[in-house]
């Protein structure tokens, strides 16, 4: 891991007190962009050496690289601990070979929402943001000014947003042969832009399956998935995804946010500042992922 927030990643994830999610044998046939992920299981003790040990209570796992038949799995966290009124807003910067061609022809403007950062920053949020390599190849002055700011910490989104599974909306797939290859690919490039970098990972779309958590356990990463989607993909104006984050959010919450705008995510910028007010008022801290699971 890379700086200080890379090592004490490493620490929480041993202690962290969250959802360790199965492998899934085959992915959802027909995902949703407001499905949450299945229910949870946890996988059984570990053998081998510096493996990270499973608490025994069953209603606090801790998240570890875990082990389906003797093979190593990608730990994935779904959400934080429910006994303290925390949330993680966390904030995709998606970028596809499609999407760079229609910034590249003009017919977006960007793919950098500016005034969600913008926003965040007045009202002091912190927040976890997770970049593909893409997108941080064409802004990498905006991923180190993001870097440095204290109020954020960055992950990685895999190379260009191709799904883990088959089926995975229209994302494409990438092959499994190249699925460590491509989640590496991202990390060197976060790790050229930021002294700070994290290993938290998020899956495009939400998709896997236990080929993507075998292929990935060698990358040093722990996925970050959500509880709480937050639909602000192709909205058609605020009020629904203000609306959805409210009323599904509890103790420990990670919510799924974007912040690439542009015509993917029109009105992230607009909707967060009622959702921020109004998650304040209802007595929420709100904290970034390594401070969601360092309680």
């Amino acid at each position: 891991m890379t700086g200080h927030r890379g090592i004490r990643i490493a620490a929480l994830v041993a202690t962290a007190c969250v959802v360790l999610t199965g492998c899934r044998d085959s992915p959802t046939a027909t995902p949703t962009p407001d499905r949450t992920f299945p229910a949870s299981t946890t996988p059984t003790q570990p053998s081998k050496p510096g493996a990270r040990p499973t608490s025994t209570a069953p209603s606090t796992p801790s998240v570890r690289p875990g082990e389906s038949h003797g093979v190593s799995l990608l730990p994935v966290v779904q959400h934080g601990p429910r006994d303290k009124r925390r949330i993680a807003l966390t904030f995709d910067a998606d970028l596809t070979a499609l999407m760079r061609t229609r910034l590249q022809r003009g017919k977006v403007h960007s793919y950098y929402n500016e005034a969600l950062i913008n926003e965040l920053r007045a009202m002091k949020v912190p927040a976890t943001l997770f970049l593909t390599g893409m997108w941080m190849e064409q802004y990498p002055d905006r991923t180190r000014e993001l870097a440095a700011d204290p109020l954020f910490e960055l992950g990685t989104h895999t190379y260009d947003h191709r799904g883990f599974t088959k089926h995975c909306y229209t994302l494409g797939t990438v092959p499994a042969a190249e699925m460590l290859t491509d989640v590496r690919r991202a990390i060197e490039i976060l790790d050229k832009l930021d002294a700070h970098a994290t290993r938290w990972f998020r899956f495009p779309g939400g998709c896997y399956d236990g080929t993507a958590l075998h292929e990935l356990a060698p990358a040093g990463v722990t996925a970050v998935g959500l509880d709480v989607p937050g639909a602000d993909g192709f909205a058609k104006s605020p009020k629904p995804v203000i609306k959805q984050v409210l009323s599904h959010v509890q103790n420990g919450s990670i919510v799924v946010l974007h912040m690439h705008g542009g015509d993917n995510a029109p009105f992230t910028d607009e909707a967060i500042p009622e959702i921020v007010r109004t998650l304040r008022a209802r007595g929420y801290t709100l904290v970034t992922v390594t401070q969601l699971m360092a309680g």
